[in-house]
Parts: C-alpha cells; sequence; structure tokens
C-alpha cells in the first residue's frame, strides 16, 4: 500500500529508531528508504541526500510536500498531526518533565556516541575500536545514571517513563537502552529503566522498530 509518509532510516540509527516507535505507536503506514551510513563512505553523504537533508543525517521523514529532520521535531510533528495516542501528557508540567527525559537521552547522550562523533575521534586523536567503546560506555552510563535517577525520584513514573502509557521518553529511552547492550554497558544499577523498557518490549509497535526488524538489516549469521 502507497503512503504519503517516508522514512529515510538507517536499522541501526538511534534517531531513526525513536521515529520508528512513533509512527508505529500511532498506528501510520510509511514506507521506509534505507540510507546506509557506512557502505560507499557513507550514503547520506551523497548529492542527492543531502539535497533533501542538509546535515546528511538520518532520519528524514517526508510527508506529502513536507520534508522534516531532526529526530525530536518529527516526534512533536507527529504528535500534532496525529494527536491519538499522545506522546505528551496535556499539562505544562507533565509536559516538561517528560520533554526533560527525552532530552537526556537525544541531546546530551546519544550526540556523543553518534557515528560522525566516532569516526573523528579515531581520525584526529587515533583511538582504536576499545577506546571508542570506553567513550561510549563511560557517556551512556551518565546519562543513564541521570535518567535512572530522575525516574526514582518522580511522582509521574508508572509502568513506563511518565504514567501508564509509553509516550517519548520511552521512545527515546529504548534505543538508548539497546545501544548500551550493543557496548556491553552494565545495567543492574538501573532497576526502572530495565522495568520499562521490558513493558515497551512488550508492545508491538516497540517490537516492530526494533533494528533487527528492518527491511536493510543485515541477516543473521548462519
Amino acid at each position: 500500500m502507497a503512503s504519503d509518509l517516508v522514512l529515510y532510516s538507517y536499522w541501526r540509527s538511534s534517531a531513526a529508531f525513536r521515529v520508528r516507535i512513533a509512527l508505529n505507536l500511532k498506528g501510520l503506514h510509511y514506507e521506509t528508504r534505507a540510507v546506509h551510513l557506512v557502505r560507499d563512505g557513507g550514503e547520506q553523504h551523497s548529492a542527492a541526500y543531502a539535497a533533501l537533508n542538509p546535515q546528511e543525517l538520518v532520519p528524514t521523514l517526508v510527508d506529502g510536500e513536507r520534508v522534516l529532520t531532526q529526530s525530536m521535531a518529527i516526534l512533536e510533528y507527529l504528535d500534532e498531526t496525529h494527536p491519538q495516542p499522545p506522546l505528551l501528557p496535556t499539562d505544562q508540567a507533565g509536559k516538561a518533565h517528560v520533554r526533560a527525559l527525552s532530552q537526556v537521552i537525544a541531546c546530551d547522550v546519544h550526540p556523543l556516541g553518534n557515528l560522525r562523533v566516532l569516526q573523528q575521534i579515531g581520525t584526529q586523536f587515533g583511538a582504536d575500536d576499545e577506546q571508542k567503546a570506553a567513550w561510549m560506555r563511560h557517556w551512556v552510563s551518565a546519562g543513564l545514571h541521570a535518567f535512572e535517577t530522575m525516574l526514582a525520584k518522580s511522582k509521574y513514573t508508572g509502568r513506563y517513563c511518565h504514567g501508564d502509557t509509553p509516550g517519548m521518553a520511552d521512545v527515546c529511552l529504548v534505543p538508548q537502552v539497546y545501544n548500551a547492550r550493543r557496548w556491553k554497558v552494565p545495567l543492574g544499577d538501573y532497576p526502572n529503566i530495565l522495568r520499562i523498557d521490558a513493558a515497551c518490549a512488550a508492545q508491538q509497535a516497540f517490537h516492530d522498530a526494533m533494528p533487527e526488524q528492518q527491511p536493510d538489516a543485515p541477516s543473521p549469521s548462519v
């Protein structure tokens, strides 16, 4: 079935992962167009893709004639154009809380582990694979520690990050937990995060957004 929504995505991109979850939660059909971030120096650097997204990053969401970039802006756009189910609560304090949790991940943790950052510390400073992994573990751990503390102190924390339905903070958290496991970050000190991640994993919208479920994911090793 054709769709006006087209998501330019990479299977293991955390930012694209967020948008996939949100699209699924809202029951929106979309076409995936894969942008391989590594092959041939990175397809995101092609002239055609750079014309679409000047930052040469994923995701990009095309909605008819609208071209949307930056995952957090896309999440807000989806929430405003397709309000049900909501990603944000209705009260101002609740919205601020959810946005703060979301931005711990999207603004403070994720940018430090972005592919282009890891490539640059290798090129400029000679970091090898283990040093890059140590860098990732440091910043992911710092972010998850803060996130866990915020959850533990908040009256809003329920089955999910804010209450008993998944929202924007969960959409941001789950891809970061996936990355934490990928980089072998110890998670035992984060009981609320683990509990919420498990609750999300039971939801079809999250399952279908997982990297391994994407059409551009590599085939499992035999």
